[in-house]
């Protein structure tokens, strides 16, 4: 492994601990403290702009670049195996959604929810690790469009977790579960470096899915002005980082 690469792995790995901190910090505020509902949703609207763009502007065309146009079925694949997980294996969650508590007693549906958010957390560790790989630059970009959604990440798996009439101590562990899945993703796939050409399309997939269907539809349950601007400042933001760089 020459020396760029190495500082890359090294770097992808610190930055995984971060964003592994962030769900242990979105659980603290649930369990802790009273977080405001306006400014997740200003989380949730910022990062459904800023990882779409991700995907289809550095994600995806990389995919391709790699693996030719069969880049394109691994970005399916991606997109409905967090489909398959949220639905068929652990039933449709919200991000930040008001729990009722007399959908969450038994212990079935605590851990299934636990389930699926720990398969799409493990995947955000393996397109983190995936960006840093191919460039400095796309694993950052990369980076940012998930630890916007690590807060809301930690908050749901919380709030499900108080819902079902489990202990705060609980829902710190199952937030800090979604952290070590991200770090599991991580290493796991600097560890596989031979299969990039199959993990950064899958994470293109999954962060599609997750900004288009887990974070947009929770955004347009408070349609206003200000949520699609917010939407929209998360798509410039890209392109204005981008136009900066010089890339």
């Amino acid at each position: 492994m020459n020396h760029e690469l190495a500082f890359r792995t090294a770097l992808a790995a610190g930055l995984g601990i971060v964003a592994a901190a962030g769900n242990l910090l979105g659980g603290y505020f649930v369990v802790y403290r009273n977080w405001s509902r306006g400014m997740l949703h200003a989380f949730l609207a910022l990062g459904a702009g800023y990882m779409l763009a991700v995907a289809f502007l550095e994600i995806i065309p990389e995919s391709i670049r790699l693996a030719g146009d069969s880049a394109l079925l691994y970005v399916l694949i991606g997109f409905f195996v967090v489909h398959l997980f949220e639905h068929a294996v652990a039933g449709h969650f919200h991000f930040g959604e008001e729990i009722h508590p007399e959908e969450l007693t038994l212990r079935h549906t605590r851990t299934t929810v636990v389930l699926g958010l720990v398969i799409h957390t493990f995947f955000d560790g393996v397109a983190i690790a995936s960006g840093f790989l191919v460039s400095t630059w796309l694993g950052a970009v990369i980076f940012v469009a998930i630890f916007l959604h690590k807060l809301p990440e930690g908050f749901t798996v919380a709030s499900v977790v108080l819902a079902s009439g489990q202990t705060r101590r609980n829902a710190i562990r199952a937030a800090g579960l979604l952290g070590a899945a991200t770090l599991v993703g991580v290493f796991l796939t600097s560890a596989l470096q031979g299969e990039l050409h199959y993990a950064l399309p899958l994470s293109g997939g999954v962060t599609t899915y997750v900004a288009a269907t887990d974070l947009l539809p929770e955004v347009n349950r408070e349609p206003s002005c200000l949520t699609a601007l917010l939407v929209f400042a998360g798509v410039v933001s890209l392109l204005i980082i981008k136009h900066l760089s010089g890339i």
